[in-house]
C-alpha cells in the first residue's frame, strides 16, 4: 500500500519502480514489487514481510512529510515501537477481509496492540484505511462493519473517533490512494493522500533541551561513524558541542544530512545524521540519547529506579515484584525489574483503590517502581514527555504501556 502510493505521488521514480518490478519476477513474487520500495532487507524479501525501520520522504498538496514504513508482523514488534515513537501521525491499516478484521481487534488482536502501542507512543493523530477493497468486493457494508468495530477499539483506548478520518483502500489494485475509486461510488470521503493531507502539523518542542535518541550508527568511508536518529526536542546546529549518553562521549557536530543533504540546523521531527568529530563505534548504539554540554540527557543506572503509571494490555496471569521484562523507550531497549508495586488506580479516574497491592493483571492500572539492569536513558514525563512513555514486553508481546512519573538517577 505505500509502496503504491509512493509510486503514484511520484515519490519513486519510474526507473526505480521497473528496477524493482524486475526484482519481483526474479522472486517469483510479481504482486509484491511494491513492497520492495521499503523492504530492502534480503530477507525481508523472500519472505515478504517488513522486519526493519524504513524512511521515505514524500509530499502531498500542502505538506511534506517523512513516511516510517513499520513492521506490523507480531515478531517485530519491537522494531514497530521503534518506529512509532518517531511519529507524530499514523495510518491505522486494517485488512478489511472477513475474518481478518474480527481477529486483529480481538483481544490479543495485531490492530488492538498497534492502537494501543500508538496512544501510548504519543501518536496524536490518526487515519484508518480498510484495505484489501478487492477482496471485501468494494462492498459499504463490509466497510461499515470493519468501521464499527474499529471506531469501538479506538474509541475505549481514548482516541477522538469524530475526527479520524475512514478510508476503503486496495493496495495491490491502488484504489482510494490517490485518486477516487469509481468502484466505490457509495464513499464520498478523502482519498488516503487526501486524509494524510488534513493532519495537523504538531507544535515543535524547540524550547526544551535537546534530545536526540539514536536509532543506529554506520561506518561510512570518508565519514567515520555516523549516528542516525530522530530529534525529539530542541534545536541542533552545525559546530555544537555535544554528549552522548550513557557513554558520556564529548565532541563537537561537523555536519548534518536528511535525506541525503547537507542542512545547518535540526528540529524536532528531523530524521538525521550526524557526523561528530572523534566519534567512533564504541562510544554509540541504538537506545543512546545525544544532548547538548549545557543539559545532559538524564541517566538512570542500576542503582537508581523510576517510578512509572502503567496500565496492563495483556499479561496470562499475573505481574508481581520481581518480574523483569524488556522496557522499550524511545529507541532503547533494557530489562528493567519491578521492585514495587505501590498503588493500583481505577482507569476512568485515576484515584487509588488498593495501596502495595500483591499483583496486577489486565486491564489493571498500577503506580510501580522499576530498576533497570544496565544504564538507560529516560526522562519524566512532565518534563520531555517525548523521553517519558515507556513499554514493557515480555514473550513477544507488549504487557504494558506507562509513563514516567518519577525518577532517581541513582548516579
Amino acid at each position: 500500500m505505500m509502496g503504491a502510493l509512493l509510486i503514484k505521488t511520484g515519490a519513486v521514480t519510474d526507473r526505480e519502480a521497473r528496477e524493482l518490478e524486475k526484482i519481483a519476477k526474479e522472486y517469483d513474487r510479481e504482486s509484491w514489487s511494491y513492497a520492495y520500495v521499503f523492504d530492502r532487507l534480503k530477507e525481508e524479501r523472500q519472505r515478504g514481510i517488513t522486519i526493519d525501520l524504513a524512511f521515505r520522504k514524500f509530499e502531498t498538496k500542502s505538506k511534506y512529510f517523512t513516511i516510517i514504513d513499520a513492521p506490523g508482523h507480531a515478531d517485530f514488534v519491537k522494531n514497530m515501537i521503534t518506529g512509532a515513537s518517531q511519529a507524530d501521525a499514523a495510518i491505522l491499516v486494517v485488512s478489511g477481509k472477513k475474518g481478518e478484521m474480527e481477529v486483529g481487534v480481538a483481544a490479543n488482536g495485531q490492530t488492538r496492540e498497534h492502537a494501543y502501542l500508538a496512544q501510548t507512543l504519543g501518536v496524536k493523530q490518526l487515519a484508518v484505511a480498510i484495505n484489501k477493497a478487492d477482496n471485501y468486493e468494494y462492498s459499504e457494508e463490509r466497510f461499515n462493519e470493519c468501521k464499527e468495530a474499529v471506531s469501538d477499539l479506538l474509541r475505549n483506548i481514548g482516541f477522538p473517533v469524530k475526527k479520524i478520518p475512514f478510508v476503503p483502500t486496495s493496495g495491490i489494485t491502488g484504489d482510494n490512494l490517490t485518486v477516487k475509486s469509481e468502484k466505490m461510488p457509495w464513499y464520498d470521503g478523502p482519498t488516503l493522500i487526501d486524509a494524510i493531507d488534513q493532519f495537523e502539523i504538531p507544535p515543535k518542542p524547540t524550547n526544551k533541551p535537546l534530545r536526540v535518541p539514536i536509532q543506529d550508527a554506520y561506518r561510512i568511508k570518508g565519514t567515520g561513524v555516523v549516528p542516525v536518529g530522530r530529534v525529539e526536542t530542541g534545536v541542533l546546529k552545525k559546530g555544537d558541542k555535544i554528549i552522548i549518553m550513557p557513554t558520556g562521549f564529548q565532541g563537537e557536530l561537523r555536519s548534518i544530512e536528511m535525506h541525503h543533504e547537507e542542512i545547518p540546523q535540526a528540529e524536532p521531527g528531523d530524521n538525521i545524521g550526524m557526523s561528530i568529530r572523534g566519534l567512533e563505534m564504541k562510544d554509540v548504539s541504538r537506545g543512546d540519547c545525544l544532548g547538548h554540554l549545557t543539559s545532559i540527557p538524564t541517566v538512570v543506572t542500576p542503582n537508581g529506579s523510576w517510578t512509572g503509571q502503567i496500565i496492563v494490555i495483556w499479561h496470562p496471569t499475573a505481574i508481581a515484584q520481581g518480574y523483569t521484562p524488556v522496557i522499550h523507550t524511545h529507541t532503547a531497549q533494557v530489562a528493567a525489574k519491578f521492585v514495587e508495586l505501590s498503588k493500583k488506580l481505577d482507569q476512568k479516574t485515576g484515584a487509588v483503590i488498593e495501596d502495595s497491592p500483591k499483583f496486577i493483571k489486565r486491564n489493571e492500572s498500577a503506580i510501580i517502581k522499576l530498576k533497570p539492569i544496565k544504564k538507560l536513558c529516560i526522562e519524566k514525563y512532565e518534563d520531555i514527555a517525548e523521553m517519558g512513555r515507556f513499554a514493557v514486553r515480555d514473550m513477544g508481546r507488549t504487557v504494558a504501556v506507562g509513563i514516567v512519573r518519577d525518577l532517581e538517577t541513582g548516579a
